[in-house]
């Protein structure tokens, strides 16, 4: 039997991800002067070197502003930035996101065309094996996310451009990562769903079966557009 390595949270993480959590429910706005470091070690009992990491590590995501003289006041955030922890953040930065999102669109979008001209009939079962992974319970959220990273590296092998795939493998680390915590969102959403998701999915392999590589294209940049919007509130 597997188990998976528990990551025990750092004082510093815990201290930031509780003010993370009092701005997600509203208890904090934008423009709320937070208490002062003294203080806030006082009240989470830590020490005052935690409490800078982690009003450094809120403004190195984005959601405080550290005004030397004046204090420390909450920003707006985006939905990104609420849904992810802070080490989640911190490893992955919304602007990190927003470029790899930039570069799957470049290379998804035309590779989902190759797959449609150049795809044999043995690849097919292979995407559709991992739709059928994608279509199980939303309870079983593992299974889900390694379905929709597998989905998209199929696509990539039907290709048949090595390259293609050495390039999506070689930044798989980012990638993968990224795709699980986008897909995560989007759950989170409360104007998306999971069918919505495996649907767009069902359609961009329909096109490839149907060796439509223009329609193939246009669907996987539907679907990308879309993580984006969830993502980043940005408006077609």
């Amino acid at each position: 039997m597997n188990f998976e390595r528990i990551q025990s949270k750092k004082i510093y993480e815990i201290v930031a991800d509780d003010i993370k959590g009092r701005i997600d429910n509203g208890e904090l706005q934008p423009g709320d002067r937070l208490d002062s470091v003294e203080r806030l070690a006082r009240q989470f009992n830590v020490g005052r070197s935690a409490v800078r990491e982690a009003l450094s590590a809120l403004k190195a995501i984005g959601l405080v502003d550290i005004k030397h003289g004046e204090g420390t006041f909450i920003k707006s955030a985006n939905r990104l930035s609420l849904k992810l922890s802070v080490s989640a953040l911190l490893s992955m930065r919304p602007e990190e996101i927003s470029e790899l999102l930039e570069v799957r669109k470049i290379v998804e979008v035309g590779a989902a065309g190759s797959a449609a001209y150049r795809r044999e009939e043995h690849q097919l079962p292979v995407i559709e094996e991992a739709l059928q992974q994608m279509a199980v319970p939303i309870s079983d959220g593992k299974l889900g996310e390694e379905a929709d990273w597998q989905f998209h590296l199929a696509i990539a092998r039907a290709t048949q451009n090595n390259m293609l795939v050495d390039l999506l493998e070689n930044i798989a680390k980012k990638t993968k990562q990224t795709m699980l915590e986008t897909r995560r969102i989007w759950l989170f959403s409360e104007k998306v769903s999971a069918e919505r998701l495996y649907e767009q999915h069902v359609c961009i392999y329909e096109a490839i079966k149907a060796k439509d590589a223009v329609l193939a294209q246009q669907r996987m940049r539907e679907h990308l557009e879309s993580v984006e919007q969830v993502l980043f509130h940005k408006e077609k």
